[in-house]
């Protein structure tokens, strides 16, 4: 997960990143649905249809149906790439998305699911469960949407609670 902070930290030194590949055309479909994630101990993150993504109400990220996504200020952040992957700005890798599952940057193996019943599970470094709540509203097609905003959800959420520990001089979390 260290690899994962020092490209993030590097991401965060660059004035003006490019914007990540494909961002023109997009990248894999989306079904953008009306769903809601509630997760124990924080606050619910609700995906609309128009594409906002909500946490506590406060819009924190846009996407759309081409696998775009932008932040609350509408700057590009990542595009979903047909093949899964996670592309950010100055083409850094995200991770891999699947249907149900995800994988961080540097692991081909999953660290979390959203299950088909809409369960979020993480998985620990030992092969561990940790149950992380559930979204209502990502069926079918839809699944894949709600395993991508988890997956930026978890990245920001990694990073942030990372930051008190890892100090590059600057701040650490630029678009995550």
């Amino acid at each position: 997960m260290r690899k994962i902070l020092l490209v993030l930290a590097l991401f965060a030194l660059g004035c003006a990143p490019a914007k990540p590949p494909r961002w023109q055309e997009g990248g894999a479909p989306l079904v953008i649905p009306n769903a809601r994630w509630d997760r124990p101990d924080e606050d619910s993150v609700e995906i609309r249809a128009n594409g906002q993504v909500l946490e506590d109400g406060d819009l924190i990220y846009v996407i759309d149906r081409a696998g775009r996504v932008a932040d609350e200020d509408y700057e590009a952040v990542a595009v979903l790439l047909p093949d899964g992957h996670l592309a950010g700005t100055d083409s850094m890798a995200l991770g891999q998305i699947g249907v149900t599952n995800a994988s961080p940057p540097d692991r081909f193996s999953a660290w979390l699911s959203v299950r088909p019943d809409g369960t979020v599970v993480y998985f620990d470094d030992d092969g561990g469960q940790i149950s992380r709540g559930k979204w209502y509203g990502c069926n079918g097609p839809a699944l894949r949407t709600c395993t991508l905003v988890t997956q930026i959800i978890t990245l920001r959420d990694y990073v942030r609670r990372s930051e008190g520990s890892v100090s590059v001089g600057v701040g650490v979390g630029v678009g995550f």
